[in-house]
């Protein structure tokens, strides 16, 4: 099994960036996190991350023809991007979106995502970890 761990705006900032909210963490130890816990159950994962949307839509795009799913952190787009919503809808593998803090007890404009109504689940709130949930969450969908 092969998973893109995709990321958007922001996210090569983590522990410099509101650590407050989104922790002390690096981009580097989020990596290195997933990866591990990808080793153990024999997952292939490889990431990307950009702060420019159309990036983000060109390598969804791209996994439909290399990758069996999607963990996704859209950022700020999840918010406001009709065409990354759109871009999870036409790939046809599943995506789980993550959060790394819980939308939903953030300032108004952050309590909906578009994105999220085109992936199979999300998960917020669980700080770096919501990633690994999400990989548990793919593997044991047993995806081929």
């Amino acid at each position: 099994m092969k998973v893109l761990v995709l990321n958007g705006p922001n996210l090569n900032l983590l522990g410099e960036r509101n650590p407050n909210i989104y922790g002390n963490e690096t981009y580097s130890d989020l990596i290195q996190k997933i990866k591990d816990r990808a080793r153990e159950l024999d997952v292939e994962v490889c990431f990307f991350q950009s702060n420019c949307e159309g990036k983000l839509i060109d390598r969804l795009q791209e996994a439909r023809l290399k990758e069996n799913a999607v963990i996704f952190n859209p950022g700020a787009y999840s918010h406001t991007s009709i065409a990354l919503m759109d871009a999870i809808d036409s790939i046809n593998i599943p995506c789980v979106e993550v959060h790394i803090s819980n939308i939903y007890k953030r300032e108004d404009y952050r309590q909906k995502s578009i994105t999220a109504k085109a992936c199979k689940a999300s998960v917020v709130g669980l700080g770096t970890d919501g990633y690994l949930s999400a990989l548990e969450a793919i593997y044991r969908m047993n995806i081929k």
